[in-house]
């Protein structure tokens, strides 16, 4: 039995609300791929959005969230790698031989034998694409929050630290979903 590459990548994990988004993406043997894939954050939100319904649609994939309250209660470090195995664990349950391509610096723990990857989204396709995954996944989410809190326009900066976002919280306070963690001296 071959082992298969899985690439790993997060999307939130610097936010000041809403969850950390991982995703885990094995790509099939193709010479050519028919969507841009590589660095979420060099690419465009049409290019994201196409690439990633060719993702999702061809890969064998899984998504894990870690929620605000979460991350506030067991650290962000400790949430990340929750959302990951969350990730993997949909993985598994269709392929048992795998070998993880993780991007970042962290030493995370993993079933799987892994490797750390720094850079990894823009040096590897397969994290690329769990980049990819991640990213539109927690966007969607944002842009649903920013509905249900319409003065934190979380659609428009993700949850964020802007300008604009920083001005929201002075005028409204936080949310349920702003990290209180993250936002202790406000």
């Amino acid at each position: 039995m071959s082992t298969l590459i899985v690439g790993i990548d997060e999307a939130g994990r610097g936010a000041l609300a809403g969850p950390v988004v991982a995703a885990a993406c094995m790509l099939p043997a193709m010479k050519n791929y028919p969507v841009r894939i590589g660095d979420s954050k060099q690419m465009t939100p049409l290019e994201r959005e196409k690439s990633c319904t060719w993702l999702i649609k061809n890969c064998v994939h899984g998504i894990g969230r870690v929620e605000a309250n979460v991350i506030d209660r067991i650290g962000i470090l400790a949430a990340n790698e929750i959302a990951m195995q969350k990730a993997v664990k949909q993985v598994a349950k269709i392929h048992k031989n795998l070998y993880l391509l993780v991007d970042g610096r962290d030493k995370f723990w993993f079933d799987y034998p892994h490797s750390s990857i720094i850079r990894g989204d823009v040096s590897e396709l397969c994290i690329g694409a769990a980049s990819i995954i991640a990213k539109v996944t927690r966007d969607k989410r944002m842009v649903a929050l920013g509905k249900k809190f319409p003065d934190y326009e979380f659609e428009k900066h993700k949850g964020y630290g802007t300008p604009e976002h920083f001005a929201e919280l002075k005028k409204y306070g936080m949310c349920t979903e702003h990290r209180k963690s993250f936002l202790r001296n406000l």
